[in-house]
């Protein structure tokens, strides 16, 4: 262990923002967690579907709050990738995008020999769906992230006011003037690129801004998204809930934006914090290795809760808080000590699929894996 934390630290430059990093590795943990806990299995009528406790508990809505983080994830994105970007566009963002897809190939290889072997055995096309929906369904977020990454040039002077715009607008229509559905796809990319533009504005300038832009983010923020759900009609919860009239993540609403606008804020505040904890060797190599894997624990971690789920049916009875419907704070207690058995499922898979995520051996595009090389 002492020599692996001696290599982790001697391949970070000495200028590396370890902050950043730690952001990362928050924004990653926080959506893991949270779709572990505001996602259950269970069937009905013979059928394997996807419910939340959160339709069934609506006072949990604060609990999407904490675990909500993908604003965090974009803003560090950005950032990184226009300190990073180098002068030749067209090879930087090959490297990146190498790094995104090469894991999602495995994963969506995987899952379709699981779906064709679950048809084959008997399952129900209506379970298959729903399992393969659960795992396929986060993959819209890699594919947002790309293409910010390739519009990185231009968001970095763009700024996050215009995409805002947008998203104000298309609500505006939406929800004000009964405008048609499908106009919400607009938000998928363009309430992504308020925080991404905004991390990529903060990475061209060289440096970032104050405590005082942090605090006017999360309070303006904060206030903003509350004057939305208690005055404009937009939900609490900012994850999707089964059978709502309205999401705030599909696609994101405004409310969800300015909610983000708060994260970055909080984000900001908290870099000086992380940057200290983070000089610690244990700390860091944890950071570092998470998200040298990161892709890989983003892809898998619904897969690894699928698979204990799956495996507690040998018990032959439905285990609180895997199998019994998610109506009850039993239920929230039960799957809280569930988490550390998804953990070691999760830690399977990331043995298992991690080298997808590595450059290819020979390769002169790629150096070594390094901490150095998350993501950026």
């Amino acid at each position: 262990m002492r020599d692996l934390l001696e290599r982790v630290e001697k391949a970070t430059p000495a200028d590396r923002d370890r902050g950043l990093d730690g952001l990362r590795a928050l924004a990653i943990l926080g959506v893991v967690l949270g779709h572990w806990l505001v996602t259950a299995l269970v069937t009905d009528s013979g059928t394997v579907r996807a419910a939340s406790p959160l339709r069934e508990l609506p006072h949990l809505a604060p609990v999407s709050w904490l675990f909500q983080t993908l604003a965090v994830f974009f803003l560090v994105g950005g950032m990184v990738a226009a300190r990073g970007r180098a002068a030749g566009h067209r090879a930087w963002l090959g490297r990146r995008m190498a790094r995104l897809f090469r894991p999602v190939a495995a994963l969506v290889l995987v899952w379709a020999v699981i779906a064709v072997a679950m048809l084959a055995a008997g399952v129900g096309p209506g379970s298959v769906t729903s399992l393969a929906r659960l795992v396929w369904s986060p993959l819209w977020f890699l594919l947002v992230f790309a293409v910010l990454t390739a519009a990185t040039p231009w968001a970095a002077r763009l700024g996050p006011a215009w995409p805002l715009a947008v998203v104000a607008l298309v609500d505006l229509v939406r929800y004000g003037l009964d405008g048609p559905a499908w106009l919400g796809g607009v938000n998928v990319v363009a309430g992504w690129a308020v925080p991404y533009c905004l991390g990529a504005s903060w990475g061209r300038s060289g440096g970032l801004p104050g405590r005082g832009t942090g605090w006017a983010l999360l309070l303006g923020g904060a206030g903003a998204t509350a004057g939305l759900v208690l005055w404009a009609g937009y939900p609490a919860a900012m994850v999707g809930v089964p059978g709502a009239e309205i999401s705030n993540l599909d696609p994101p609403t405004l409310a969800a934006v300015t909610f983000g606008l708060a994260q970055c804020g909080a984000a900001l505040l908290l870099l000086g914090p992380l940057r200290r904890v983070l000089r610690r060797p244990a700390v860091w190599a944890a950071v570092a290795l998470a998200n040298l894997s990161a892709i890989t624990i983003f892809l898998w971690h619904q897969t690894a809760m699928i698979a204990v789920t799956a495996l507690g049916l040998l018990s032959g009875q439905a285990l609180p808080g895997l199998h019994t419907v998610p109506d009850s704070a039993g239920w929230v207690a039960a799957r809280l000590a569930w988490l550390p058995v998804f953990a070691v499922a999760l830690a399977a898979c990331w043995a298992a699929f991690r080298g997808h995520e590595r450059p290819r051996r020979g390769s002169r595009t790629h150096a070594p894996p390094r901490p150095d090389h998350l993501i950026s």
